[in-house]
């Protein structure tokens, strides 16, 4: 722990059957430890007495919830000149003999986020947490292209520099998803390591998970972070990394050295090309990508293909959209929400209210037939390279 500049954090409500023998238990492994004792009203404040001396205490009152406790040590672990904090459960679920593990696989990856991850199929592991994690596993990953086994354990460790800039709104349980999934899209690692758990039979295990209340707050974070994962997230990534010997490798890998046919890949591009124009804005991403797969499309290429809707490029839809809607009407192309004397917000809403139908049908037209275009100049351009490739081999 001293060689890592790693403390230990443990948040604390009305956990007074276990803290003592958390803190306890801890305190074999490090001598830097942080209770944030998140306004508890039962015996737990006479408890942190005992150790007066020997841990770092941080009170207030009334509860704020686990995502301000924790955002509250993490905090003070940082100003305090520790690079690493993990964070362990009071509720004693936890096994403090496996922060080795922790520290390990921290020597191994300097500066990610290490996440236990439970064996959720054990006895008296409550159905509703199988469920609920199983949930968050497939929303994180969606998010952020990584796969978790366990996104929703409180054991962890936290590289202090890397995460600590980022803005957090969560102030319960939700927190520890948001801090994942913000600290992943910065660049940090996020990596899994085996723990054991313990759940007591019953109603002998303390815990303060409202499944309403709780489900409710992480599902609305979930629309959230995937609201931003759709429009801001995956086309800035994209661009990012857009480098010349990225895109061809990108472009060697799922065009040239495929094994897919010519025709495949064609229809790949346009069916990304479709699903980038067609109108369900904040949408087209995600359901271009499930179709992909029932339809067993190379989703890289109908994934690249759909970017054609990345911000900069949806006024110039938007406007064609709406171009080709009037013109297959037959009516008036010269009046559009870019004319002069249409300035105004509300001015701008109401013409597209009166032109809805027109946008509408125009946008899917336009999305036939630039996924056409878009698909005849692939299958001519890899048709051409093919041949290329065939003859230089054939010279060899």
């Amino acid at each position: 722990m001293l060689a890592l500049n790693c403390c230990v954090i443990i948040p604390t409500y009305n956990n007074d059957k276990t803290i003592a023998q958390v803190i306890s238990d801890v305190l074999q492994y490090s001598l830097n430890v942080i209770v944030v004792n998140d306004g508890a009203t039962d015996t737990t404040a006479e408890i942190l007495k005992n150790f007066e001396g020997k841990v770092d205490v941080l009170s207030y009152s009334p509860n704020r919830g686990k995502g301000i406790a924790l955002r509250t040590g993490l905090k003070h672990a940082f100003e305090k000149g520790f690079r690493y904090a993990i964070t362990i459960d009071s509720d004693g679920q936890h096994f403090a003999d496996d922060m080795p593990v922790f520290l390990d696989k921290i020597e191994e990856e300097p500066d990610s986020l290490i996440v236990g991850a439970r064996n959720l199929n054990q006895e008296n592991m409550p159905k509703k947490n199988t469920f609920g994690n199983k949930f968050s596993n497939f929303w994180f990953r969606f998010q952020t292209g990584i796969n978790l086994p366990d996104t929703q354990s409180g054991y962890r460790l936290y590289p202090l520099k890397k995460i600590r800039k980022t803005n957090y709104f969560c102030t319960k349980y939700e927190f520890e998803i948001e801090v994942m999934v913000k600290a992943a899209w910065r660049g940090v690692n996020v990596i899994p390591v085996p723990i054991k758990v313990f759940y007591a039979e019953g109603n002998k295990r303390v815990t303060h998970f409202r499944p309403a209340k709780d489900f409710t707050r992480i599902s609305i974070l979930n629309v959230y972070l995937t609201i931003l994962t759709v429009l801001w997230h995956k086309p800035v990534r994209l661009i990012r990394n857009m480098s010349w010997s990225n895109f061809k490798g990108f472009m060697k890998k799922h065009f040239l050295d495929s094994n897919e046919s010519v025709i495949r890949k064609s229809t790949g591009v346009a069916f990304g090309v479709f699903m980038g124009i067609i109108p369900i804005w904040g949408y087209q991403f995600v359901s271009a990508l499930v179709l992909a797969h029932f339809l067993k499309l190379n989703k890289a290429i109908v994934g690249l293909a759909a970017q054609i809707s990345v911000p900069p490029m949806i006024p110039f839809i938007i406007y064609g959209s709406l171009k080709t809607g009037q013109f297959v009407l037959n009516r008036d192309v010269r009046e559009s929400i870019f004319d002069e004397g249409i300035n105004t917000v509300p001015e701008i809403w109401q013409h597209m209210k009166l032109h809805l139908f027109e946008y509408l049908l125009g946008s899917v037209v336009l999305a036939i037939v630039m996924a056409i275009f878009f698909g005849l100049v692939t299958f001519i351009v890899l048709k051409l390279t093919e041949k290329k490739i065939y003859k230089e081999e054939i010279a060899k």
